[in-house]
């Protein structure tokens, strides 16, 4: 009653030994069966006035079968005093008051999140005089798209003209150009009906004149105007007609195993997480991550250190959090199977005892996401993107001595040739995630592929039902050498020239890690600049070798490009100077920005990641926006300095020393971000005249670089890091690798259905005991066919030589 934290009942005690907090308000809600009435069935379903709990209602109860009662008492600890609620004659006023206002507040993930809970919908105003154009549309039963772009999802028919347009964000939390919104303000005609939503039961229809869901009580009339008979229209779990998923074809059905019985599986390991509104990106990485033993044994098997020694407030702490969510997939206490049906009528007589079936992971949800722009809204997000972003909160909030993440670490070699000179250059880099080019070039069905593009154009020409989808089929050692060939460099400055030259780039692996993460780079941008995906099937082998692609370093005959800075020519005018300096300022490079925005990262952020890191490359900017993503202006445009800003600014984005003698601190963050020391960030800098790329040589020509203990660095350290003390034990000697052989063996993949990462729903499959298992949010279910081939991010484990 003093911090107003909850409980379980398993944790009360370690609260109240760690506190001495003595006054506890417990809350239980009681579940029965409700008596048969005079016909047999249960009573007509009515307001309970015993309900005074915001609570959540399980839905496999949600019945009119069951009757629920709250009960509210306070518990005096340490001898479990207890005293009913209400109770006016024993308690003081003021702690009366304080009961009451708990149990009438409102849950605090309602606050949060007001637009994912369902209030009464109105029939609008226009349903009764709506007036319907005889046009002669008619509307097909499938094969649906925007008439003013190409999109196919969050599609809306306009139940005036029958005009078939794309939705906003706020619909559904779809993708869209609001193409719907900007025909009602051309034509004024109010209501339209979500295509998809159309069942024997009624439809989503909304009012762009009221601005909001509403009923149409005519909702059959106003379809059957352009031929469609609600009565034999059905949806199913993902909004797709029951006609629409014949043949097995849509990865929809594919990844989801649609239309196969899958058994459900119960028990530690197989707990399924709730939806809590486009989270299912969410859902699929924290299923793959503690899948995983070293997170295991990080969180889960430190569960009562992590707890006994969390803060006050554990609900803002990071490696709480982990470890209560792991706890809750790994324990098995909320995946039971259901009782036998003798049982089930035996409790049934007294009291219901739910199952619990799954957990919901709110407040894990609430603080990983907090100050992040898009993590922290409703809307689908790239499940690559929160992998990472997950990564960088585990990488400054450790645990201990082991750091779980050091098992995706890993270094990468990256060789720039001058193609005039011929002359080269080594440079190392730090990377969680080795992403694979999907090489449409080498799909394997070319011909079907023309001849099925040609019959969708005829198809959607006709208004017809569009054919079944033919998918590229393309070879996984077709991406593994689009992945090892050389790219050119764009803007290359050859060290050995003076000028710019061509140059060409080629990576390796200076170390495998533990566990490798491959991403398929499906997502892409259009000519519109509309984000797409590549619909591909690529062979991924459950065993991969990539132990060809071990780094060499610097080979007898190569000779090494000169040590030397690109010159900075600043004018003495300093109108010239401003104006040098903005034209500097928009001299990004977009080729390095597109390769960031395929990864899912926002276009401004990725524009401001390669500005701020000199156009050094999109590994570089790369690690800038690991460093930067939960700055409240992560996503915001990138604002060029003023005139009168150009002289501070401009000599910290050229990597000036300033008046302190100190780098920018925009440099250190990226160098911190990489894996490495602050001190060492620092130092490097400081001994390259804040190079960035010559910092990062300098580190990895130094593995013992002199200890210099200077007392501002250690004040800014202690005052930057409140884990500085934990930090220092993993030393300066460079990233945390754990090097092997290259072999591999696929464990797990997360899958994603949708044409981008704004929409769409993920999935994922692991290996575990044998036999692959479908988490498809609270669902888990032995998997009888996985889709391997539609995988998104594919997780592998090195197989011990």
């Amino acid at each position: 009653m003093n911090t107003f934290l909850g409980f379980g009942r398993e944790h009360i005690e370690r609260h109240y030994r760690k506190t001495g907090q003595c006054v506890y308000l417990h809350l239980k809600r009681h579940v029965t069966q409700k008596v048969p009435g005079a016909s047999g069935g249960a009573l007509p379903k009515r307001r309970n006035a015993k309900l005074f709990l915001d609570l959540e209602i399980s839905s496999d109860l949600n019945s009119d079968d069951f009757e629920y009662e709250d009960e509210a008492k306070l518990v005096i600890f340490p001898d479990h005093y207890e005293i009913s609620l209400p109770n006016i004659e024993e308690l003081p006023a003021l702690v009366t008051i304080a009961c009451d206002a708990l149990l009438s507040a409102k849950s605090p993930y309602r606050k949060q999140e007001p637009d994912s809970w369902e209030e009464e919908l109105q029939a609008s105003k226009h349903a009764k005089t709506l007036v319907q154009l005889d046009n002669g549309v008619r509307i097909p039963p499938s094969g649906w798209k925007c008439s003013k772009c190409d999109l196919r999802e969050n599609l809306w028919l306009n139940l005036t003209d029958g005009s078939v347009l794309c939705g906003k964000w706020f619909f559904d939390g779809s993708g869209g150009n609001g193409h719907a919104m900007e025909h009602y303000k051309e034509t004024g005609y109010p209501l339209a009906v979500k295509l998809g939503t159309i069942t024997p039961d009624g439809a989503d229809v909304y009012s762009f004149d009221e601005e909001e869901p509403v009923l149409d009580p005519h909702i059959a009339k106003h379809l059957a105007h352009f031929g469609i008979d609600m009565l034999q229209m059905q949806v199913t779990e993902n909004g797709l007609r029951d006609n629409d998923i014949k043949p097995r074809v849509s990865e929809w059905e594919v990844i989801q195993e649609a239309g196969v019985k899958l058994k459900p599986m119960y028990g530690p390991g197989y707990t399924g997480m709730k939806n809590l509104g486009n989270s299912c990106y969410l859902n699929a990485v924290m299923q793959a991550i503690f899948s995983i033993p070293e997170f295991q044994r990080a969180y889960v098997g430190n569960l009562p250190r992590i707890f006994d020694y969390s803060p006050l407030d554990p609900t803002q702490d990071f490696n709480t959090q982990m470890a209560k969510l792991g706890h809750g997939l790994l324990s098995g206490q909320y995946s039971k199977p259901p009782m036998k049906s003798e049982l089930i009528e035996q409790v049934m007589k007294e009291e219901h005892k739910p199952q619990h079936n799954g957990i919901s992971p709110r407040m894990f949800k609430a603080f990983i996401s907090k100050g992040h722009p898009e993590f922290s809204s409703n809307r689908q997000q790239d499940a690559q993107e929160f992998f990472l972003h997950l990564i960088n909160l585990v990488e400054r909030n450790p645990v201990g001595s082991e750091n779980p993440s050091d098992v995706f670490r890993f270094l990468v070699e990256e060789r720039t040739q001058c193609c005039q000179s011929r002359k080269v250059r080594y440079t190392e880099r730090v990377d969680y995630i080795m992403q694979l080019p999907v090489a449409m070039e080498a799909a394997t069905n070319k011909d079907e592929l023309i001849a099925y593009e040609l019959k969708r154009r005829e198809a959607e020409a006709a208004r017809r039902p569009l054919p079944e989808l033919v998918r590229a089929k393309i070879p996984f050692s077709a991406c593994l050498q689009a992945f090892s060939e050389p790219s050119n460099v764009e803007d290359f400055w050859s060290s050995a020239l003076q000028a710019k030259s061509a140059g060409v780039k080629t990576s390796r692996f200076a170390s495998f890690p533990e566990y490798l993460v491959v991403q398929i780079k499906k997502f892409t941008f259009g000519l519109d600049w509309i984000p797409k995906k590549l619909d591909v099937s690529i062979d991924m082998p459950d065993f991969l070798d990539i132990s060809h692609l071990r780094a060499r370093g610097l080979q007898p005959g190569e000779e090494e490009l000169p040590d030397i800075a690109p010159p900075i020519v600043i004018p003495d005018d300093p109108k010239d100077r401003m104006m040098n300096h903005f034209v500097e300022s928009l001299d990004i490079d977009e080729s390095s920005v597109m390769q960031l925005a395929e990864m899912g990262f926002p276009l401004e952020a990725c524009r401001k990641a390669v500005y701020y890191t000199g156009n050094l490359g999109a590994e570089v900017a790369f690690n800038w926006i690991i460093a930067h993503m939960e700055e409240p202006d992560f996503a915001e445009p990138l604002a060029i300095p003023a005139f009168g800003e150009v002289a501070s600014s401009g000599a910290a984005a050229l990597g000036a020393v300033g008046l302190d003698n100190q780098p920018p601190e925009e440099m250190v963050a990226i160098i911190i971000s990489m894996g490495f020391q602050r001190n060492l960030a620092i130092q490097a800098l400081k001994a390259t005249s804040n190079n960035l790329e010559r910092a990062l040589e300098w580190i990895f020509s130094h593995p013992d670089p002199e200890e210099e203990s200077d007392p501002s660095l250690d004040t800014v350290d202690m005052e930057n890091n409140a884990n500085a003390n934990i930090l220092a034990e993993t030393g300066s000697e460079g990233p945390r690798i754990k090097d092997g052989p290259g072999r591999y063996e696929l464990f797990g993949f997360i899958s994603h259905m949708g044409t981008s990462t704004m929409s769409g729903h993920y999935v994922c499959h692991l290996r575990k005991e044998g036999r692959w298992v479908i988490y498809n949010d609270l669902r888990v279910c032995a998997s009888e066919r996985p889709p391997k081939d539609l995988g998104y991010i594919y997780f592998y484990h090195r197989i011990p030589s």
